[in-house]
Protein backbone atom coordinates (compact mmCIF):
# COMPACT_ATOMS: atom_id res chain seq x y z
CA UNK A 1 0.00 0.00 0.00
CA UNK A 2 1.22 3.31 -1.27
CA UNK A 3 1.04 6.34 1.55
CA UNK A 4 1.94 9.38 2.14
CA UNK A 5 0.76 9.77 5.68
CA UNK A 6 3.42 8.92 8.56
CA UNK A 7 2.78 5.47 9.12
CA UNK A 8 2.64 4.87 13.26
CA UNK A 9 2.81 1.11 14.67
CA UNK A 10 0.60 1.09 17.47
CA UNK A 11 1.46 -1.84 19.57
CA UNK A 12 -0.81 -2.48 22.88
CA UNK A 13 -0.45 -5.02 25.48
CA UNK A 14 -3.20 -6.53 27.37
CA UNK A 15 -4.15 -4.28 29.51
CA UNK A 16 -8.16 -2.78 30.07
CA UNK A 17 -6.96 0.50 28.43
CA UNK A 18 -6.90 -1.36 25.39
CA UNK A 19 -10.36 -1.44 25.25
CA UNK A 20 -10.41 1.79 23.69
CA UNK A 21 -7.91 1.60 21.32
CA UNK A 22 -10.70 2.34 18.49
CA UNK A 23 -10.23 5.71 19.87
CA UNK A 24 -7.09 6.08 20.21
CA UNK A 25 -6.85 4.92 16.54
CA UNK A 26 -9.23 7.85 15.14
CA UNK A 27 -7.13 10.43 17.27
CA UNK A 28 -3.77 9.33 15.46
CA UNK A 29 -5.68 9.53 12.25
CA UNK A 30 -6.39 12.83 12.86
CA UNK A 31 -2.95 13.65 13.76
CA UNK A 32 -2.12 12.44 10.07
CA UNK A 33 -1.51 8.74 10.52
CA UNK A 34 -1.51 6.02 8.88
CA UNK A 35 -2.23 3.33 11.55
CA UNK A 36 -1.61 -0.24 11.63
CA UNK A 37 -2.17 -2.15 14.59
CA UNK A 38 -0.53 -5.10 16.35
CA UNK A 39 -1.70 -6.58 19.59
CA UNK A 40 -0.04 -9.20 21.98
CA UNK A 41 -2.20 -12.60 21.29
CA UNK A 42 -4.03 -12.26 24.79
CA UNK A 43 -4.87 -8.37 23.84
CA UNK A 44 -5.91 -9.71 20.48
CA UNK A 45 -8.24 -12.25 22.19
CA UNK A 46 -9.33 -9.54 24.53
CA UNK A 47 -10.49 -7.33 21.50
CA UNK A 48 -12.01 -10.82 19.10
CA UNK A 49 -15.35 -8.92 18.55
CA UNK A 50 -13.77 -5.90 17.55
CA UNK A 51 -11.06 -7.04 15.79
CA UNK A 52 -12.75 -6.79 11.89
CA UNK A 53 -14.00 -3.44 12.78
CA UNK A 54 -10.20 -2.12 13.74
CA UNK A 55 -8.80 -3.74 10.63
CA UNK A 56 -11.86 -1.59 8.36
CA UNK A 57 -11.10 1.33 10.67
CA UNK A 58 -7.09 1.13 9.79
CA UNK A 59 -7.35 -0.29 6.64
CA UNK A 60 -4.86 -2.67 7.78
CA UNK A 61 -4.97 -6.24 9.15
CA UNK A 62 -4.34 -6.39 12.82
CA UNK A 63 -1.44 -8.42 13.31
CA UNK A 64 -0.64 -10.85 16.87
CA UNK A 65 1.59 -12.99 15.08
CA UNK A 66 5.28 -13.31 13.21
CA UNK A 67 4.36 -13.52 9.17
CA UNK A 68 6.08 -16.83 7.95
CA UNK A 69 9.93 -16.36 6.17
CA UNK A 70 9.28 -15.19 2.70
CA UNK A 71 5.93 -13.63 2.99
CA UNK A 72 5.49 -10.15 2.33
CA UNK A 73 4.87 -7.77 4.64
CA UNK A 74 1.37 -6.41 4.74
CA UNK A 75 2.33 -3.08 6.63
CA UNK A 76 3.87 -0.23 5.42
CA UNK A 77 7.27 0.57 6.81
CA UNK A 78 6.49 2.66 10.50
CA UNK A 79 7.78 5.44 10.87
CA UNK A 80 7.22 5.95 14.38
CA UNK A 81 5.84 3.16 16.74
CA UNK A 82 4.17 3.61 20.19
CA UNK A 83 3.46 0.58 22.38
CA UNK A 84 0.57 1.36 25.16
CA UNK A 85 -0.76 0.04 27.43
CA UNK A 86 2.59 -1.80 27.70
CA UNK A 87 2.53 -4.41 30.72
CA UNK A 88 4.52 -5.77 33.44
CA UNK A 89 5.33 -8.71 31.24
CA UNK A 90 5.97 -6.48 28.06
CA UNK A 91 8.26 -4.19 29.46
CA UNK A 92 10.39 -6.91 30.82
CA UNK A 93 10.19 -8.67 27.74
CA UNK A 94 11.39 -6.41 25.52
CA UNK A 95 14.37 -4.85 27.70
CA UNK A 96 15.74 -8.51 28.07
CA UNK A 97 14.97 -8.84 24.63
CA UNK A 98 12.49 -11.81 24.55
CA UNK A 99 10.77 -11.54 21.39
CA UNK A 100 8.29 -14.54 22.23
CA UNK A 101 5.69 -12.11 20.29
CA UNK A 102 5.28 -9.85 17.51
CA UNK A 103 4.84 -6.74 19.73
CA UNK A 104 7.80 -7.12 21.17
CA UNK A 105 10.05 -8.81 18.20
CA UNK A 106 9.19 -5.92 16.21
CA UNK A 107 10.01 -3.36 18.77
CA UNK A 108 13.22 -4.79 19.69
CA UNK A 109 14.24 -4.65 16.10
CA UNK A 110 12.64 -0.88 16.17
CA UNK A 111 16.17 -0.35 18.12
CA UNK A 112 18.27 -1.59 15.62
CA UNK A 113 16.55 -0.12 12.59
CA UNK A 114 16.58 3.29 14.35
CA UNK A 115 13.14 3.80 14.07
CA UNK A 116 12.02 6.15 16.87
CA UNK A 117 9.64 4.24 19.67
CA UNK A 118 7.55 5.43 22.36
CA UNK A 119 6.32 3.37 25.33
CA UNK A 120 4.54 4.07 28.02
CA UNK A 121 3.07 1.47 30.94
CA UNK A 122 -0.14 0.33 32.35
CA UNK A 123 1.06 -1.56 35.79
CA UNK A 124 -0.20 -1.38 39.17
CA UNK A 125 2.04 -0.23 41.54
CA UNK A 126 2.82 -4.22 43.41
CA UNK A 127 4.09 -4.95 39.97
CA UNK A 128 6.75 -2.48 40.23
CA UNK A 129 7.67 -3.02 43.17
CA UNK A 130 9.70 -5.72 41.58
CA UNK A 131 13.02 -4.71 41.15
CA UNK A 132 13.32 -6.03 37.54
CA UNK A 133 10.86 -3.22 36.07
CA UNK A 134 12.81 -0.43 36.96
CA UNK A 135 16.10 -1.80 35.56
CA UNK A 136 13.85 -2.72 32.25
CA UNK A 137 12.34 0.79 32.59
CA UNK A 138 16.52 2.47 32.45
CA UNK A 139 17.58 -0.24 30.30
CA UNK A 140 15.20 0.49 27.90
CA UNK A 141 15.50 4.29 27.88
CA UNK A 142 19.05 4.04 27.36
CA UNK A 143 18.16 2.19 24.13
CA UNK A 144 16.45 5.34 23.12
CA UNK A 145 13.27 3.95 23.78
CA UNK A 146 11.00 7.62 24.98
CA UNK A 147 9.50 5.97 28.33
CA UNK A 148 6.36 7.78 29.57
CA UNK A 149 6.60 6.64 32.86
CA UNK A 150 6.06 8.53 36.24
CA UNK A 151 5.78 12.17 36.22
CA UNK A 152 4.97 13.24 33.11
CA UNK A 153 3.59 9.80 32.00
CA UNK A 154 1.63 6.66 33.22
CA UNK A 155 1.82 6.91 37.49
CA UNK A 156 0.74 3.33 39.06
CA UNK A 157 -2.73 2.68 41.00
CA UNK A 158 -3.04 0.99 43.79
CA UNK A 159 -3.68 -3.50 42.53
CA UNK A 160 -7.67 -3.15 41.61
CA UNK A 161 -8.14 0.86 41.78
CA UNK A 162 -6.97 1.51 38.14
CA UNK A 163 -8.73 3.72 36.02
CA UNK A 164 -8.25 2.85 32.36
CA UNK A 165 -10.12 5.89 31.12
CA UNK A 166 -7.83 7.98 32.98
CA UNK A 167 -5.08 6.02 31.06
CA UNK A 168 -3.48 9.24 29.32
CA UNK A 169 -3.51 7.90 25.75
CA UNK A 170 -2.91 11.84 24.75
CA UNK A 171 0.83 11.58 25.80
CA UNK A 172 1.65 8.48 23.61
CA UNK A 173 0.43 10.23 20.39
CA UNK A 174 1.98 13.70 20.89
CA UNK A 175 5.24 11.66 21.93
CA UNK A 176 4.62 9.90 19.24
CA UNK A 177 3.98 12.89 16.59
CA UNK A 178 7.28 14.61 17.78
CA UNK A 179 9.11 11.50 17.32
CA UNK A 180 7.87 11.28 13.68
CA UNK A 181 9.06 14.59 13.04
CA UNK A 182 12.51 14.01 13.94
Amino acid sequence: MTTTARVLYLFGSAAPPVFDVAEVIRDAQGRGFDVCLGLTPTAQHWLTSQLAELERLTGHPVRSEYKLPGEPDVWPRADVIAVAPATFNTVNSWALGLTHDLVVGVVAEAIGKGIPTVTMPCVNAAYVQHRQFDRSIDELRGMGVRVLYGEGGFVPNRPGQGKPKEYPWHLVLDAAQELAQT
